[in-house]
Protein backbone atom coordinates (compact mmCIF):
# COMPACT_ATOMS: atom_id res chain seq x y z
CA UNK A 1 0.00 0.00 0.00
CA UNK A 2 2.75 2.45 1.24
CA UNK A 3 4.47 1.46 -2.43
CA UNK A 4 1.46 2.60 -4.14
CA UNK A 5 1.12 5.27 -2.55
CA UNK A 6 4.72 6.47 -3.19
CA UNK A 7 4.00 5.83 -6.39
CA UNK A 8 0.91 7.96 -6.94
CA UNK A 9 2.84 10.65 -5.01
CA UNK A 10 5.86 10.38 -7.35
CA UNK A 11 4.02 10.68 -10.58
CA UNK A 12 0.87 12.85 -9.60
CA UNK A 13 2.67 15.51 -7.29
CA UNK A 14 5.07 16.40 -10.12
CA UNK A 15 1.75 16.42 -12.82
CA UNK A 16 -0.17 18.59 -10.29
CA UNK A 17 2.74 21.32 -9.98
CA UNK A 18 3.39 21.24 -13.97
CA UNK A 19 -0.04 22.22 -14.26
CA UNK A 20 -0.38 24.64 -11.93
CA UNK A 21 2.95 26.08 -13.43
CA UNK A 22 1.40 25.70 -17.09
CA UNK A 23 -2.16 27.49 -16.29
CA UNK A 24 -0.18 30.19 -15.07
CA UNK A 25 2.04 30.43 -18.06
CA UNK A 26 -1.06 30.46 -20.16
CA UNK A 27 -2.64 32.93 -17.32
CA UNK A 28 0.15 35.63 -17.66
CA UNK A 29 0.75 35.21 -20.92
CA UNK A 30 -2.61 35.70 -21.73
CA UNK A 31 -2.37 38.93 -19.96
CA UNK A 32 0.50 39.57 -21.90
CA UNK A 33 -1.04 39.39 -25.30
CA UNK A 34 -3.56 41.64 -24.60
CA UNK A 35 -1.70 44.08 -22.85
CA UNK A 36 0.68 44.14 -26.06
CA UNK A 37 -2.52 44.15 -27.95
CA UNK A 38 -3.76 47.55 -26.28
CA UNK A 39 -0.48 48.74 -26.23
CA UNK A 40 0.29 48.54 -29.99
CA UNK A 41 -3.56 49.89 -30.67
CA UNK A 42 -2.43 53.03 -28.88
CA UNK A 43 1.09 53.42 -30.46
CA UNK A 44 -0.66 53.62 -33.78
CA UNK A 45 -3.59 55.71 -32.66
CA UNK A 46 -1.28 57.95 -31.37
CA UNK A 47 0.69 57.90 -34.75
CA UNK A 48 -2.51 58.34 -36.55
CA UNK A 49 -2.28 54.91 -38.15
CA UNK A 50 -5.53 54.21 -40.51
CA UNK A 51 -7.88 52.68 -38.33
CA UNK A 52 -8.32 49.04 -40.46
CA UNK A 53 -4.51 48.60 -40.26
CA UNK A 54 -4.62 49.34 -36.77
CA UNK A 55 -6.98 46.69 -35.61
CA UNK A 56 -5.39 44.47 -37.91
CA UNK A 57 -1.72 44.75 -36.38
CA UNK A 58 -3.41 44.37 -32.92
CA UNK A 59 -4.99 41.24 -33.55
CA UNK A 60 -2.12 40.27 -34.97
CA UNK A 61 0.00 40.34 -32.16
CA UNK A 62 -2.59 39.21 -29.49
CA UNK A 63 -2.67 36.03 -31.73
CA UNK A 64 0.85 35.73 -32.10
CA UNK A 65 1.40 35.87 -28.31
CA UNK A 66 -1.33 34.02 -27.83
CA UNK A 67 0.06 30.82 -30.14
CA UNK A 68 3.45 31.05 -28.30
CA UNK A 69 1.91 30.60 -25.12
CA UNK A 70 -0.10 27.82 -25.84
CA UNK A 71 2.82 26.17 -26.98
CA UNK A 72 5.13 26.82 -24.00
CA UNK A 73 2.14 25.72 -21.16
CA UNK A 74 2.07 22.60 -23.08
CA UNK A 75 5.95 21.89 -23.49
CA UNK A 76 5.46 22.65 -19.67
CA UNK A 77 3.19 19.98 -19.04
CA UNK A 78 5.84 17.81 -20.85
CA UNK A 79 3.94 16.78 -24.24
CA UNK A 80 6.87 17.16 -26.96
CA UNK A 81 6.06 20.43 -29.19
CA UNK A 82 8.11 19.46 -32.15
CA UNK A 83 5.88 16.18 -32.65
CA UNK A 84 2.94 18.62 -32.07
CA UNK A 85 3.92 21.38 -34.35
CA UNK A 86 4.09 18.45 -36.96
CA UNK A 87 0.56 17.36 -36.53
CA UNK A 88 -0.67 21.09 -36.04
CA UNK A 89 1.22 21.82 -39.61
CA UNK A 90 -0.40 18.68 -41.31
CA UNK A 91 -3.96 19.85 -39.68
CA UNK A 92 -3.42 23.17 -41.10
CA UNK A 93 -2.15 21.84 -44.18
CA UNK A 94 -5.56 19.76 -44.79
CA UNK A 95 -7.76 22.67 -43.59
CA UNK A 96 -5.82 24.92 -45.61
CA UNK A 97 -6.60 22.63 -48.55
CA UNK A 98 -10.26 23.16 -47.87
CA UNK A 99 -10.08 26.85 -47.14
CA UNK A 100 -8.64 28.07 -50.23
CA UNK A 101 -11.20 30.33 -50.84
CA UNK A 102 -11.20 31.29 -46.94
CA UNK A 103 -7.04 32.18 -47.20
CA UNK A 104 -7.16 33.70 -50.45
CA UNK A 105 -9.42 35.96 -49.00
CA UNK A 106 -7.39 37.14 -45.83
CA UNK A 107 -3.95 37.21 -47.96
CA UNK A 108 -6.00 39.90 -50.17
CA UNK A 109 -6.80 41.57 -46.92
CA UNK A 110 -3.30 41.63 -46.00
CA UNK A 111 -2.33 43.39 -49.48
CA UNK A 112 -5.19 45.96 -49.32
CA UNK A 113 -3.89 46.58 -45.48
CA UNK A 114 -0.09 47.01 -47.09
CA UNK A 115 -0.81 49.05 -50.24
CA UNK A 116 -3.90 50.82 -49.05
CA UNK A 117 -5.79 51.44 -52.40
CA UNK A 118 -8.59 52.68 -50.30
CA UNK A 119 -9.31 53.94 -46.70
CA UNK A 120 -12.31 54.08 -44.63
CA UNK A 121 -14.40 56.91 -45.25
CA UNK A 122 -13.42 55.97 -49.28
CA UNK A 123 -16.15 55.72 -52.36
CA UNK A 124 -15.38 53.13 -54.21
CA UNK A 125 -16.41 51.04 -57.20
CA UNK A 126 -15.00 47.37 -56.51
CA UNK A 127 -15.77 43.81 -56.33
CA UNK A 128 -18.72 44.50 -58.91
CA UNK A 129 -20.23 47.08 -56.68
CA UNK A 130 -19.64 50.34 -55.44
CA UNK A 131 -19.95 51.93 -51.94
CA UNK A 132 -18.39 54.00 -48.92
CA UNK A 133 -16.32 51.89 -47.22
CA UNK A 134 -17.03 50.86 -43.22
CA UNK A 135 -14.40 48.82 -42.53
CA UNK A 136 -11.77 46.53 -43.73
CA UNK A 137 -11.71 43.11 -42.10
CA UNK A 138 -9.35 40.15 -42.66
CA UNK A 139 -11.39 38.26 -44.67
CA UNK A 140 -14.16 40.72 -46.22
CA UNK A 141 -14.61 44.65 -46.39
CA UNK A 142 -17.89 46.05 -45.77
CA UNK A 143 -19.10 48.33 -47.92
CA UNK A 144 -22.21 50.96 -47.53
CA UNK A 145 -24.22 51.69 -50.38
CA UNK A 146 -25.90 55.11 -51.66
CA UNK A 147 -28.98 54.12 -50.66
CA UNK A 148 -27.96 52.69 -47.34
CA UNK A 149 -27.53 48.91 -47.93
CA UNK A 150 -24.82 47.03 -46.11
CA UNK A 151 -22.69 45.17 -48.76
CA UNK A 152 -20.08 42.60 -47.94
CA UNK A 153 -17.79 42.01 -50.47
CA UNK A 154 -14.53 39.14 -50.13
CA UNK A 155 -11.29 40.80 -50.24
CA UNK A 156 -10.10 38.58 -53.72
CA UNK A 157 -13.18 39.85 -55.57
CA UNK A 158 -11.51 43.43 -54.87
CA UNK A 159 -8.21 42.24 -55.54
CA UNK A 160 -8.93 40.62 -58.21
CA UNK A 161 -10.54 43.08 -59.98
CA UNK A 162 -9.88 47.03 -61.22
CA UNK A 163 -10.56 49.52 -58.22
CA UNK A 164 -12.12 53.01 -58.97
CA UNK A 165 -11.51 55.16 -55.70
CA UNK A 166 -13.66 58.19 -56.53
CA UNK A 167 -11.96 59.76 -53.11
CA UNK A 168 -8.33 59.34 -53.84
CA UNK A 169 -8.20 62.74 -55.22
CA UNK A 170 -9.61 65.83 -53.76
CA UNK A 171 -11.07 67.02 -57.27
CA UNK A 172 -13.84 65.46 -59.15
CA UNK A 173 -15.24 66.49 -62.46
CA UNK A 174 -18.91 67.02 -63.34
CA UNK A 175 -19.58 65.42 -66.46
CA UNK A 176 -22.72 67.24 -68.09
CA UNK A 177 -24.45 67.78 -71.59
CA UNK A 178 -27.22 70.23 -71.99
CA UNK A 179 -29.18 70.24 -75.50
CA UNK A 180 -30.73 73.29 -77.26
CA UNK A 181 -32.50 73.71 -80.54
CA UNK A 182 -30.53 74.39 -83.86
CA UNK A 183 -32.41 77.49 -83.84
CA UNK A 184 -31.43 78.98 -80.52
CA UNK A 185 -28.40 81.35 -79.77
CA UNK A 186 -25.47 79.02 -78.58
CA UNK A 187 -24.02 82.34 -77.08
CA UNK A 188 -27.02 82.73 -75.03
CA UNK A 189 -27.20 79.01 -73.85
CA UNK A 190 -23.12 79.04 -72.55
CA UNK A 191 -23.68 82.31 -71.20
CA UNK A 192 -26.71 80.62 -68.95
CA UNK A 193 -24.43 77.73 -68.19
CA UNK A 194 -21.29 80.17 -67.45
CA UNK A 195 -23.83 81.81 -64.50
CA UNK A 196 -25.04 78.80 -63.27
CA UNK A 197 -21.33 77.94 -63.11
CA UNK A 198 -19.78 80.57 -61.44
CA UNK A 199 -22.97 81.20 -58.97
CA UNK A 200 -22.43 77.39 -57.33
CA UNK A 201 -19.45 78.41 -54.24
CA UNK A 202 -18.93 74.45 -54.51
CA UNK A 203 -17.40 74.68 -57.47
CA UNK A 204 -13.91 75.08 -57.74
CA UNK A 205 -12.48 77.88 -59.33
CA UNK A 206 -9.20 75.87 -60.44
CA UNK A 207 -9.48 73.44 -62.88
CA UNK A 208 -11.38 75.91 -64.65
CA UNK A 209 -14.73 74.85 -65.62
CA UNK A 210 -15.34 73.62 -69.49
CA UNK A 211 -18.61 74.54 -71.28
CA UNK A 212 -18.38 74.14 -74.89
CA UNK A 213 -20.28 72.91 -77.68
CA UNK A 214 -19.53 69.19 -78.16
CA UNK A 215 -21.79 67.39 -81.08
CA UNK A 216 -24.58 68.72 -83.60
CA UNK A 217 -26.74 65.93 -82.77
CA UNK A 218 -29.48 64.74 -84.89
CA UNK A 219 -32.16 66.87 -82.79
CA UNK A 220 -30.00 69.18 -81.15
CA UNK A 221 -26.69 70.73 -80.56
CA UNK A 222 -25.60 69.53 -77.68
CA UNK A 223 -23.31 71.78 -75.07
CA UNK A 224 -21.05 70.11 -72.37
CA UNK A 225 -20.32 71.57 -69.13
CA UNK A 226 -17.48 70.15 -66.99
CA UNK A 227 -16.91 71.94 -63.27
CA UNK A 228 -15.19 70.46 -60.54
CA UNK A 229 -16.42 70.02 -57.06
CA UNK A 230 -15.00 68.36 -54.16
CA UNK A 231 -16.00 64.67 -53.98
CA UNK A 232 -18.09 64.83 -51.31
CA UNK A 233 -20.64 67.64 -53.50
CA UNK A 234 -20.39 65.36 -56.70
CA UNK A 235 -24.00 64.47 -56.28
CA UNK A 236 -25.44 67.43 -55.16
CA UNK A 237 -23.73 69.81 -58.04
CA UNK A 238 -25.12 67.12 -60.47
CA UNK A 239 -28.39 67.07 -59.34
CA UNK A 240 -28.74 70.83 -59.01
CA UNK A 241 -27.14 71.48 -62.24
CA UNK A 242 -29.84 69.15 -64.08
CA UNK A 243 -32.48 71.32 -62.88
CA UNK A 244 -31.48 74.90 -62.80
CA UNK A 245 -29.98 74.24 -66.00
CA UNK A 246 -33.30 73.28 -67.97
CA UNK A 247 -35.06 76.20 -66.01
CA UNK A 248 -32.51 78.51 -66.42
CA UNK A 249 -31.93 77.81 -70.14
CA UNK A 250 -35.97 77.93 -71.00
CA UNK A 251 -36.11 81.09 -68.86
CA UNK A 252 -33.45 82.64 -71.44
CA UNK A 253 -35.67 81.50 -74.63
CA UNK A 254 -33.33 78.33 -75.08
CA UNK A 255 -35.80 75.32 -75.52
CA UNK A 256 -34.51 71.53 -75.13
CA UNK A 257 -36.25 69.64 -78.12
CA UNK A 258 -37.66 66.35 -78.20
CA UNK A 259 -36.10 63.45 -80.66
CA UNK A 260 -38.05 63.98 -83.72
CA UNK A 261 -38.17 62.51 -87.00
CA UNK A 262 -39.14 64.05 -90.51
CA UNK A 263 -41.01 60.78 -92.64
CA UNK A 264 -41.34 61.42 -96.26
CA UNK A 265 -44.00 59.50 -97.70
CA UNK A 266 -43.84 58.25 -101.68
CA UNK A 267 -47.00 57.55 -102.98
CA UNK A 268 -45.41 55.35 -106.06
CA UNK A 269 -47.79 53.06 -106.02
CA UNK A 270 -50.75 54.88 -106.34
CA UNK A 271 -49.65 57.02 -108.84
CA UNK A 272 -48.95 54.28 -111.06
CA UNK A 273 -52.79 52.80 -110.70
CA UNK A 274 -54.23 56.05 -111.14
CA UNK A 275 -51.96 56.68 -114.57
CA UNK A 276 -53.16 53.04 -115.71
Amino acid sequence: MEEIIQKITDIGVPFILNLVAAIIIYLVGKWVANTAAKLVKKLMEAAKTDKALVGFTANLVKYAILIFTIMAAIGRLGVQTTSFIAVLGAAGLAVGMALQGTLSNFAAGVMILLFRPFKIGDFIDAGGTMGSVKEIQIFNTILAHPDNRKIIVPNSQITGGIITNFSAIEQRRVDMVFGVSYDDDLKVAKQVLTDLVNADERILKDPAPVIAVSELGDSSVNIICRPWVKPADYWAVYWDMQEKGKVELEKAGCSIPYPQRDVHVIKQAEDALQSA
